[in-house]
């Protein structure tokens, strides 16, 4: 395997684990939802996210 070849895999693997971690985020997000008191209400909470049902 050239030096060429060895940097170009490297490449793809930083690549490939910059995805992961990215993807980790990603979903670190989506459990991250808030509870939010409704307005008007006494005692009751919504669980607010980004995603649409």
């Amino acid at each position: 395997m050239g030096k060429r070849e060895k940097e170009r895999k490297g490449e793809r693997e930083r690549e490939r684990e910059k995805e992961r971690e990215r993807e980790k985020e990603r979903e670190r997000e989506r459990e991250r939802a808030r509870a939010v008191p409704l307005i008007g209400s006494t005692g009751t909470f919504a669980i607010v996210t980004d995603e649409i049902p």
